[in-house]
């Protein structure tokens, strides 16, 4: 790209090509050595689950294009072919890591999952007492003839197809068979163990199975088999302005989403051509669709093989999460907020401390009003108990559920339900926008008068993935803050114009333009020789005007760098264009989740927490939080641990090239520091772990 070339006319990156190269850099963990033996199989299945969801949520408009042969926005049948040959040559290298790796290595370690023509004699007996007694029982094997079409096959759902000889009870010589397998069976047993043997052996619930297909079809002959498992499109599409009720209609779209639209048959390896023939037809998938899988055709179904095995040396070191270093436990929230903010850097400080928050607000008889966002809260959640208790106790209680949290609608209708039930006040935000925000406002009687505290997040309130994700948590009593959170709440539950808000940046009213605005800002800030930087970390940017204004702030001097976990679509290192941007990715045990925002325009330094990504949904069809970072100890503990701490990191970094490949940062420093590599997580867990 020649240096005239303007940001205007920017090639970006492709979307989908850096999800799955997002995938590759997950994969890698896999392959490492170093991590320990379970812990890889577990990365081997979280590819896989990521996979999942990009078949259901991301590949329905590849695929109609495709049959069409039209274009169709972005998509074409070209682009579908390049998106499936990726795919291919990443599940290509799952398995080869599965089979050739993993397998080998767990069964020197005493770990093995033992085939059928392995199994001794006390093993097969054990084998064939369970499949008689525990799955037999559970399976309805279909033929197939013009009584009998082929049935529904739900969403991943485990199912074998049988070609068999011979003939039916009515003499009849329909050839085909459907078993499905319910989705109630474990996917893994654990077989008793030899006895003076240590080993751990496992079956599969797929070979267990196949073992005795034969007995589902007495008096006749199975002459070939094969599991297969279909990705359907899963994305819910409700048209909010028609329906009455919303809750209504998701619970409908919900039952329906298990049957929508099949994007991908995954097949065991050996599957014959007339097996594959006949799937292919019945789904109406064409060939890129088709996934020979030598092994479980559902790897991420391992976690549960993964769960029954006691070998600690085989997992990560288990990580107590230090006390928040700002909190004294005991103290009052309400009297520690008084005195100023307080920052929770999650996992690194544990989650119990925003619960400890909630909990004390429950119990408090002074607290008057509660009134919290609900996204993502887990399946058994102690924070939806804590909100219905608040209800008992007489307080007002007002949540604003997201219905159409994805993949997690059934539990917020649920949710919704349940605090419905006890009399809480429950809002589904704005027709047409999803609330992604998460706020939690607390209105406190002290002195005579009316006081707020708040919590707001760069997460989900949910207990297990903040042992997972790293996010950050702000606790404040700031009048200003607080104020502007009861004034976004009223307008989620009335829909009244907002009025001027004094510190909060609201999507999709005010977010995106102030954004480029901070980065317009720290450009003129460098045409007019001032210092002038740009640090950005989040999961993900692919807003195209928001990359534009990033490449205009570069082409004026300004050094970008950008740490973005996800999917990127700014190219780097353009010519005249993006000299001044560097991209990374860090993947490590944990995973990258907090949004933050550093600028610097001669004196001015300002630094956002945020719940929003750099994306056009984020930005505009969404209901999103940004807020600034006042306290300077704050502000500067959020940019050294968020930040610089993400920038030294060598061993779990990954850089973006040119052509939107990455390159591990390991390989790009000298010999020395690569015999002492960093790592920014592993640095953090070091210095807020519990050492008790």
């Amino acid at each position: 790209m020649s240096a005239s070339t303007s940001p205007s006319r920017l090639p970006f990156l492709n979307r989908d090509h850096s999800i799955l190269a997002f995938n590759e850099r997950v994969m890698d963990w896999a392959r490492r050595s170093e991590v320990p033996l379970l812990e890889r199989l577990r990365y081997l299945g979280i590819v896989s689950s990521n996979l999942d969801e990009f078949f259901e949520v991301r590949m329905a408009p590849q695929l109609s294009a495709f049959k069409a042969n039209e274009q169709r926005g972005l998509y074409t049948a070209q682009t579908y072919a390049e998106i499936s040959a990726k795919v291919h040559e990443l599940v290509a290298a799952q398995y080869a890591i599965y089979n050739d790796a993993l397998l080998p290595l767990l069964e020197k370690k005493g770990i093995k999952l033992v085939a059928h023509g392995e199994r001794n004699q006390r093993q097969r007996r054990w084998v064939k007492d369970y499949f008689q007694n525990e799955v037999q029982p559970l399976l309805m094997p279909v033929g197939l003839d013009p009584a009998h079409p082929f049935p529904q096959v739900a969403n991943k759902s485990l199912n074998f197809i049988v070609r068999l000889t011979g003939k039916d009870a009515f003499g009849r010589e329909n050839e085909i068979a459907i078993v499905k397998v319910p989705r109630i069976l474990p996917r893994f047993l654990r077989m008793p163990p030899v006895k003076g043997s240590k080993q751990a052996h496992f079956v599969s619930i797929s070979s267990l199975i196949r073992s005795h297909l034969a007995d589902l079809f007495p008096g006749r002959q199975v002459t070939e088999f094969s599991q297969f498992r279909v990705t359907r499109h899963s994305d819910l599409a409700v048209d909010e302005e028609e329906v009455k009720n919303l809750r209504t209609a998701l619970r409908k779209g919900l039952q329906q989403r298990h049957y929508g639209e099949a994007l991908r048959l995954e097949v065991s390896a050996g599957c014959s051509q007339h097996l594959l023939d006949f799937l292919q037809s019945q789904f109406n998938l064409p060939v890129d669709a088709l996934y020979r899988a030598p092994g479980p055709v559902n790897l991420v179904r391992l976690n549960q093989l993964i769960d029954q095995v006691d070998a600690p040396a085989l997992r990560f070191e288990r990580y107590n999460a230090g006390w928040p270093t700002q909190l004294v436990p005991g103290q009052s929230y309400f009297e520690r907020l008084r005195e100023g903010d307080v920052l929770v850097h999650q996992p690194y400080e544990s989650f119990d401390a925003v619960l400890a928050f909630l909990r004390e607000a429950v119990e408090d008889p002074d607290v008057l009003a509660i009134k919290q966002t609900i996204y993502r809260t887990g399946a058994k959640s102690q924070l939806m108990e804590l909100l219905r208790e608040a209800v008992r106790r007489g307080k007002e209680v007002t949540a604003v559920v997201e219905l159409k949290a994805r993949f997690d609608e059934e539990a917020n209708i649920s949710y919704a339900e349940r605090l419905e039930s006890v009399g809480a006040q429950v809002v589904y935000g704005v027709v047409g926008l999803k609330t992604h925000a998460k706020m939690l406002l607390i209105t406190r009687r002290e002195d005579g008068r009316l006081r707020r505290y708040a919590h707001l997040s760069t997460g989900n309130y949910n207990p297990g993935t903040a042992k997972l994700y790293t996010d950050m948590s702000y606790l404040t009593a700031d009048e200003a803050l607080t104020s502007d959170l009861e004034q976004v709440f009223l307008h989620l539950a009335s829909q009244n114009r907002l009025p001027k808000l004094n510190k909060v940046l609201l999507a999709p009213f005010h977010l995106h333009k102030a954004m480029i605005e901070k980065v317009d800002m720290v450009t003129a800030a460098a045409r007019a020789g001032k210092p002038a930087r740009i640090v950005l970390k989040m999961n993900a940017l692919t807003d195209e005007p928001m990359c534009r204004a990033l490449a205009q702030a570069s082409q004026a001097g300004v050094k970008v760098d950008l740490i973005i976990r996800g999917a990127c679509i700014l190219p780097v290192q353009l010519p005249g264009v993006t000299d001044n941007v560097q991209v990374r990715s860090i993947i490590g045990r944990l995973l990258e989740h907090s949004r933050v925002f550093y600028f610097q325009a001669d004196d001015v330094e300002e630094v956002w927490l945020s719940s929003a990504d750099w994306m056009n949904r984020n930005m505009l069809r969404r209901v999103e939080l940004a807020w600034p970072v006042t306290d300077p100890a704050l502000r500067q503990r959020v940019i050294e641990e968020c930040l610089s701490v993400s920038l030294s990191d060598t061993r779990d970094a990954w850089l973006l090239l040119p052509d939107g490949r990455y390159v591990a940062a390991s390989t790009t420093v000298s010999a020395k520091a690569r015999a002492k590599l960093v790592s920014g997580q592993a640095i953090l867990m070091e210095r807020h772990g519990s050492k008790g």
